[in-house]
């Protein structure tokens, strides 16, 4: 590797990373994925071929932290999306029923009960959020989920519980009483 470019991006590491950090932690209202998206756009800093063309590090970084945002809110949505298909035919129940040639309708109905989804996993306290989602999106364990939150495994049953029926009274329109 280049000494110069290692020089700079360790340069920048030690002078940007904080704001960087700060940054994405606003942007993910305090998730712990902060850190690991912070860590990930040096990374692709540091495996981009285009180390000698960049100039202004703090514009780049904070590009590529922009398009790892991108693609972690992708992935939040898509795993809210398999949430829903798995959870879907209990949920039929609560839909209108379908009129021949109302695929826009059922479309509809999707996208709201997703902005519904999406309200209630907001509106969830942030360790909760951050269980649940490492839980039933991310895929871990609920012992893996107590080990990265430093927390009982017993707490994480709580959280997982407590969200999930968050969620599920948000959904059916009891959590806007």
């Amino acid at each position: 590797m280049d000494e110069r470019f290692s020089h700079t991006v360790s340069q920048a590491y030690r002078s940007l990373h904080g704001e960087l950090l700060r940054f994405l932690r606003r942007k993910l209202g305090g998730s712990a994925d902060a850190a690991d998206l912070a860590q990930d756009a040096f990374a692709q800093w540091l495996k981009s071929s285009s180390r000698h063309e960049v100039e202004q590090p703090r514009a780049f970084l904070f590009q590529v932290a922009r398009n790892l945002l991108r693609d972690h809110w992708r992935r939040q949505n898509q795993s809210a999306e398999c949430m829903v298909d798995e959870h879907e035919q209990d949920d039929q129940a609560d839909l209108p029923p379908a009129a021949e040639g109302s695929e826009p309708v059922a479309q509809f109905e999707r996208q709201r009960y997703l902005r519904q989804l999406s309200q209630a996993l907001q509106s969830l306290p942030p360790r909760r959020r951050e269980a649940f989602i490492l839980h039933k999106f991310e895929g871990l364990s609920q012992a893996e989920v107590a080990r990265r939150m430093g927390i009982s495994l017993s707490m994480v049953e709580k959280h997982v519980a407590s969200a999930l029926l968050h969620c599920k009274r948000h959904v059916q329109g009891e959590g806007e009483r």
